[in-house]
């Protein structure tokens, strides 16, 4: 779930670096390429993932997109019907951090697959 996480919020960021980082951790990890291609459009690929996954994937719109129109009530319920407290405030600073190292990366100009600038 954290790389698929990483991997959703980079796609929205544009991340290249940060993509290529957590899809190649995923994979290490053994996530499967079907699940790894269709994080990017998940919402009409919503059977690759299980309820609890889709509950993140959309707090990780909702909170990278944050700008759009804020988190959605339904959003961060149905996130917190699928995690406890102590886990969706886990996800929710993994959202935070993986925003913030994508920005970093963009901003320093990180080339993808290299630790060139």
């Amino acid at each position: 779930l954290v790389e698929l996480v990483q991997i959703r919020a980079s796609h929205l960021n544009r991340c290249a670096y940060c993509l290529h980082m957590h899809t190649t951790d995923a994979r290490k990890a053994g996530e499967s390429e079907d699940r790894l291609h269709m994080v990017a459009v998940w919402h009409e690929a919503d059977h690759f993932f299980t309820d609890r996954e889709r509950s993140a994937l959309a707090l990780t719109d909702a909170v990278t997109r944050i700008g759009d129109a804020g988190v959605p009530d339904e959003v961060y319920d149905r996130a917190a019907a699928h995690f406890t407290e102590e886990e969706l405030a886990h996800l929710l600073a993994l959202i935070f951090t993986i925003n913030t190292w994508n920005r970093i990366a963009l901003s320093t100009a990180k080339r993808a697959g290299t630790d060139e600038r």
